[in-house]
């Protein structure tokens, strides 16, 4: 079956898993339980599910009422479903970064996908047996160096990036029949790893204190994630934190819930759909998420251990030493299982940025879903590349930060805006409810229209104007002592001027050291080029896709 106008999902579960699948990703296991850990444990949890409430499950009914409305004019992509809900014809150009943004993601996204199937390899070679954790820490720091042959595979890291690639774009060629079917196999199967290491990082108990960390225990872990600490209510950090983590988790601001939406029947029930896909991401987020990773590493390597040294790369540098402890079999059986769940997480979400261009390119030029796969295969390969090339000199982070942070909020608040203020919330709410057989509270008309978006502006004006080392009641006496808004480095405004890397060249002193700062200066301006000519050249093609339906409708006029 090509990709043509009559295609559509073969079952409601495959759609909710799909859909779940897209929600479901890295971020579950690798980032919100370092999101916790750094925002104070169970302070973080009180904001994270208010956040949840407030502005994620708003953001996904209004993305399935947008694709399922955008769907009915047979459009499948972000720019023209916008389009279709305004008669302002500058909207469908905010919607460029519905197919902008999963193209940049999926570039640096693929990447980290391809480190888990490496390293289910692997666990399954043995190659961790005897290490210690700073030599598993070393291999992978090794891994990053693309000229490194450590592990008898030369440029493995481009190896591995190469093969991730070409088994999404495979499946992608399948069209929707294929996503379906890897979310029916991967969904059950990530959970199903990860409800295995969950328990045992439950029962793990004191049983992994060693003579160096006698008082080690799996529940401390536990019960730094799970204690509330009310006082964060307070910190406007923690709860920009709780806001940026359920953007990451959800897939919202993306354009590929439009896209998978734009699918369903007119019927079908979008609002439970939307329930459902949201509240399975957060069991595995807030369930699974918080109980392999931290209470495992609290259990061997005490809960200050965990305190100082969560990071994203604590999955590949800490767990396959902790594994080993297990005994040979049970080592390599959980490294399967955990870096495994891994991939199972990053392929269901990768394949998900494959579909708005192949909609958009299916919709406006005609291609089959060969095609349009194998194209974006082929784009997100040349853009990737130097994300996996020149990892170390900073394009991997310009991505994250730009694409897979800034273009989502900036993206969902204009589709808030556009739904709620100029579609109309009357015609939204009548759009969601159709076909439901879910009663959605009517408290979230108000929620949508005004708490929704006033969150969204917080969090966007929060990342423009971040002040110094995150001090909000300090930038806020300091402005209302006339003495200004301290800026700080990692703000929208500061990060577009390099004024931490300028600052820090100012202050080097060390030949190699100037050298590095100006070769990260040189590749993080390079990686904001190359994100800026992509979406120009999408933009461009949005252009002449809305001129050739302005030729098509003055045609059939006549």
């Amino acid at each position: 079956m090509t990709l043509t106008q009559k295609e559509s999902w073969g079952t409601r579960v495959g759609l909710i898993l799909a859909m779940a699948g897209n929600a479901v990703g890295l971020g579950n296991f690798l980032r919100f339980p370092v999101q916790a850990v750094n925002n104070g444990g169970g302070a973080f949890i009180i904001p994270y599910l208010v956040c949840f409430l407030l502005m994620g499950i708003p953001l996904l009914w209004i993305e399935w009422s947008m694709g399922r409305f955008g769907g009915r004019s047979n459009n499948h992509s972000t720019p023209f479903i916008l389009d279709s809900m305004t008669k302002r014809a500058f909207w469908k150009y905010f919607g460029v970064f519905g197919i902008f943004t999963n193209i940049a993601v999926a570039a640096y996204y693929c990447y980290i996908e391809s480190w888990t199937m490496s390293y289910v390899w692997h666990s399954v070679a043995g190659t961790f047996n005897d290490l210690s954790q700073i030599q598993v820490a070393e291999f992978f720091r090794n891994y990053l160096d693309i000229s490194s042959s450590h592990s008898g595979i030369p440029y493995e890291a481009v190896v591995f990036y190469v093969l991730c690639l070409l088994l999404n774009t495979w499946i992608l060629s399948r069209g929707l029949a294929g996503v379906e079917r890897a979310a029916k196999i991967g969904m059950p199967l990530l959970i199903l790893f990860g409800i295995f290491l969950a328990f045992r990082g439950i029962t793990l108990g004191t049983s992994g204190a060693s003579a160096e960390v006698p008082t080690a225990s799996a529940w401390d872990g536990l019960n730094f994630l799970w204690t509330p600490q009310f006082d964060s209510l307070s910190n406007p950090k923690v709860w920009l934190a709780a806001a940026g983590q359920i953007f990451f988790t959800l897939s919202v601001g993306m354009g590929t819930i439009h896209c998978y939406a734009a699918y369903v029947k007119s019927k079908d029930d979008i609002a439970l759909n939307a329930v459902s896909a949201g509240f399975t991401n957060e069991f595995v987020e807030v369930v699974l998420g918080s109980l392999i990773v931290i209470p495992i590493a609290a259990g061997y390597l005490g809960l200050d251990w965990v305190k100082e040294n969560a990071g994203f790369g604590m999955a590949f540098q800490t767990m396959p030493f902790l594994f080993e402890k297990w005994g040979p079999f049970l080592s390599a059986a959980a490294g399967v299982m955990w870096f495994g769940l891994l991939f199972f997480a990053g392929i269901t979400s990768s394949l998900a940025m494959g579909t708005p261009w192949m909609g958009f390119m299916r919709d406006e030029f005609g291609w089959g879903r060969k095609k349009g796969a194998w194209t974006f295969g082929l784009i997100v390969l040349l853009l990737g590349l130097p994300t996996v090339i020149f990892y170390q000199q900073g394009v991997f982070d310009e991505y994250d930060y730009w694409a897979g942070t800034v273009a989502l909020v900036v993206f969902a608040l204009a589709e808030t805006v556009l739904f709620a203020w100029i579609f109309g919330m009357d015609k939204g709410w009548k759009e969601l409810m159709s076909g439901s057989d879910l009663k959605v509270p009517s408290i979230y008309k108000f929620i949508i229209k005004y708490i929704t978006p006033a969150m969204l502006l917080v969090v966007f004006l929060g990342a423009l104007f971040t002040p110094l080392d995150n001090d909000w009641t300090g930038a806020l006496n300091s402005l209302f002592s006339g003495n200004g808004w301290a800026l700080d480095h990692g703000s929208i405004i500061k990060t577009i001027a390099n004024s931490g890397l300028h600052e820090q060249l100012a202050a080097a002193t060390n030949a190699k050291e100037i050298t590095r700062l100006e070769d990260r200066l040189f590749f993080t301006n390079l990686a904001r080029i190359l994100l800026t000519l992509t979406f120009l050249g999408l933009a461009l093609l949005v252009y002449i896709a809305g001129l050739r339906r302005m030729r098509t409708s003055k045609h059939k006029a006549k």
